[in-house]
């Protein structure tokens, strides 16, 4: 009888010494960015749409007079002069109107820092430690948040939402579509990878400095180090020999990983792993030159990569050492000058990071209001660009607010243009939409019409505004 029991006994301490999260995630690589939460999104059912006779900004860096956009399903189905509307298909006029693909915002704290913005919404900062890798901001976001329908009135149809930068590691980003929705999964961008996001300067040593660090910026670069040594330890020991990393930098472990699992899961390590390996993308909170060039080097020291720098207002000074390294500026058309690191902006700044062979430039909100009208805050960029002698096309800056963004977002592939076989997410939009006086009539969302100027029963109010004379239109 001893035996039996024995057995079973050994069984049961086998399955207790497992790894903890051997059954709750692929095997391998895959586990660090494996998501427990994926989207339930899908788009809502539409009849095709040609929206004919238009100029046509396709986010690809080209312009098209007088041409036509068919929407079929959820996706583009094709771009161009002469095309025809199938049957059953809503045309409409395109005549004076300017097209584009729908604005992605790549910095949004929407939903975690919803409004009202009273204490009890206060959700974006996890000011407990420098290092909150563990937490993902799609776990604080409420999809009643009025700011969501606001942004769509503007244009905005993806966007992704940060965590705030009070820590080293905030933890991880999500992507939505910016539909209504009960929950976040309703909003989630099908396949979108988790960003990370990451501060450096001012704000972790303000926040963390009578706390016990870090204190400084050499304190900051530290922690960032001790981070990814630990984060690069545990991939070795997580990793089957067979599914070596992608890149491994100096500091990365043992040159095979060995796969026996050792030690219990650890969330903030399972993020910091799915950096190191490329599966999340990586957006660092960062306005000084000298410390954007330190954060570069701390990725080539750890073999990460970079996907956006944000805010950034002296990307300016080292626009050429971003292009070559395929680094995105996320930044404002002007806002500079509110604490010391933020003192040497310049309102080229978009501009000139756009400039070279290659540069990314993007223009963010970081704004609840901002997010209104990226469109406006791309054409300031324009202006100041024009004042100091560069003539910037309109279907150049559209993809600052478009491709670009979708790019560093890692969802370039989905959206962000409007090319055939995307998703159909697109605005029309009244006039140039770079003018004062644009706005935004119709936008489209996998080819569904769910927001449109002239028709209240197509303007999205969250339940949060129901019965509120606020929640018309703007």
């Amino acid at each position: 009888m001893l035996k039996p029991l024995s057995a079973a006994l050994a069984a049961v301490l086998a399955v207790a010494s497992a790894p903890a999260f051997a059954n709750e995630a692929p095997q391998g690589a895959a586990r660090f960015a494996h998501d427990p939460y994926p989207s339930t999104y899908a788009p809502i059912a539409s009849a095709p749409v040609l929206i004919r006779g238009a100029t046509v900004l396709t986010g690809t860096g080209e312009r098209l007079d007088g041409a036509d956009v068919l929407l079929v399903g959820d996706r583009i189905e094709a771009v161009g002069p002469g095309l025809q509307a199938p049957e059953g298909a809503t045309v409409v006029d395109g005549t004076g109107k300017w097209v584009t693909p729908g604005l992605v915002d790549v910095h949004s704290h929407l939903g975690v820092y919803p409004s009202p913005g009273v204490r009890a919404h206060s959700d974006g900062n996890e000011m407990t430690n420098p290092n909150t890798a563990a937490v993902w901001a799609e776990h604080s976001v409420w999809p009643q948040d009025p700011g969501f329908a606001a942004a769509l009135a503007g244009g905005v149809t993806s966007l992704q939402i940060l965590p705030g930068s009070a820590n080293l590691f905030g933890g991880r980003a999500v992507t939505l579509k910016n539909v209504a929705g009960t929950t976040m999964q309703d909003m989630k961008f099908p396949g979108a990878p988790h960003g990370l996001k990451m501060a450096c300067g001012e704000n972790p040593k303000r926040v963390y400095g009578q706390k016990g660090g870090p204190a400084t910026r050499m304190g900051n670069m530290a922690g960032f180090r001790a981070a990814f040594t630990e984060a690069a330890e545990y991939r070795t020991r997580n990793t089957p020999a067979e599914e070596a990393p992608r890149r491994r930098g100096r500091n990365s472990g043992s040159e095979n990983g060995n796969g026996n699992g050792a030690g219990k899961r650890d969330l903030r390590l399972d993020t910091l792993a799915g950096a190191l390996n490329g599966d999340i993308l990586v957006h660092i909170h960062c306005y000084r030159a000298d410390e954007m060039a330190n954060m570069m080097q701390l990725a080539n020291e750890f073999g990460f990569e970079i996907a956006a720098f944000h805010h950034g207002v002296e990307a300016y000074k080292l626009a050429d050492d971003l292009a070559r390294e395929g680094i995105c500026g996320a930044l404002w058309a002007d806002w500079w000058g509110f604490k010391m690191e933020a003192l040497d902006g310049i309102q080229e700044n978009v501009a000139l990071v756009d400039r070279p062979a290659n540069g990314c430039a993007i223009v963010h909100s970081d704004s609840s209001e901002g997010i209104q009208r990226l469109n406006q805050e791309a054409a300031k960029v324009m202006a100041s660009a024009r004042r100091a002698g560069m003539e910037i096309a309109p279907e150049r800056a559209i993809t600052w607010v478009t491709a670009n963004p979708a790019r560093s977002m890692g969802i370039l592939d989905e959206t962000g243009t409007l090319e055939p076989g995307k998703m159909a997410d697109v605005v029309v939009w009244n006039r140039d939409p770079f003018s004062s006086y644009a706005l935004a009539e119709h936008v489209y969302i996998d080819g569904a019409r769910v927001y449109d100027r002239n028709d209240r029963s197509r303007q999205p109010v969250s339940d949060f505004m129901l019965g509120q004379s606020a929640g018309g239109a703007r």
